[in-house]
């Protein structure tokens, strides 16, 4: 799964979504694809049909930045997308860096937080926690439970956990298909998608629609089994020069999840 085959996934399933008469063509009764067709998209590109063709089987070489900017206009691309497209488009994409160490005062910071608190890497594998963490996310303790994805596919009571699960779900997906844009060869995370999309129908569904949306903060509604229904402001915090690594922090959003969380630090709770 290399980055040039990514690509013409990416923007076929950016055309599909396109109706021709939002974008002033006629629709006419004979089309056999959904969306756009690709002399279509070359002719809103301003392209010839054999470059549109070469560019979505990742022969096109190295494409200009106004080639690109005008296909992500064609497609009517968000920002998140255009900057998918343009990793994807990329001649030469960076090798896999090694495996950066969690750094100990990152670890301590995580651990001295009051509300739960994850270190993630590019892969979703979870490399730091705190204790509240361990109550609300999931026993990182058991090697098994450390890794994100593997955790909201595999294990079915994560549908029952996560109200919005659909979207923590696909949000997973977003967060693996822009690790697999940025890195050239990167065989382990190629082994985990392989693994994900044969397990998991619903993963397979979500890379394919290539939903690449980079959310850093959203809320999570969590349906704890002590402690109810719990609300949290999730904040994902890449952090520069850790190669990937990134913290995700839940902060209670209601008075209830407050006294709960401030509960499950109490002396009282804890004799």
């Amino acid at each position: 799964m290399s980055a040039r085959p990514q690509l013409g996934e990416f923007l076929q399933s950016r055309r599909a979504r396109v109706r021709p008469e939002d974008v002033g063509l006629r629709p006419g009764n004979d089309r056999r694809v959904a969306g756009l067709r690709r002399e279509e998209v070359a002719l809103l590109a301003s392209v010839s049909v054999d470059y549109y063709v070469r560019l979505e089987q990742g022969r096109a070489g190295n494409p200009s930045t106004a080639v690109l900017t005008a296909v992500a206009d064609a497609l009517r691309l968000d920002q998140a997308e255009r900057d998918h497209l343009r990793q994807l488009a990329c001649s030469a994409p960076p090798a896999v860096p090694p495996t950066a160490p969690v750094r100990p005062q990152l670890k301590a910071m995580i651990e001295a937080m009051p509300g739960p608190a994850i270190l993630v890497d590019r892969l979703s594998n979870v490399l730091a926690w705190n204790a509240a963490a361990l109550e609300v996310v999931a026993d990182f303790n058991d090697p098994a439970q450390r890794n994100l994805a593997r955790l909201y596919f595999l294990d079915p009571s994560s549908r029952e956990y996560y109200a919005d699960w659909e979207t923590v779900a696909q949000d997973a997906v977003a967060l693996l298909q822009r690790a697999a844009a940025e890195y050239a060869d990167d065989t382990e995370l190629d082994d985990l998608v392989d693994e994900l999309r044969t397990a998991s129908p619903d993963f397979d569904r979500f890379w394919t629609t290539q939903n690449v949306q980079n959310r850093s903060h959203c809320p999570k509604t969590l349906n704890h089994p002590t402690g109810g229904e719990l609300t949290f402001t999730l904040e994902s915090l890449q952090l520069p020069g850790d190669d990937g690594q990134y913290v995700i922090t839940y902060t209670p959003a209601d008075p209830a999840t407050t006294t709960w969380l401030t509960d499950l630090h109490s002396p009282l709770s804890q004799s």
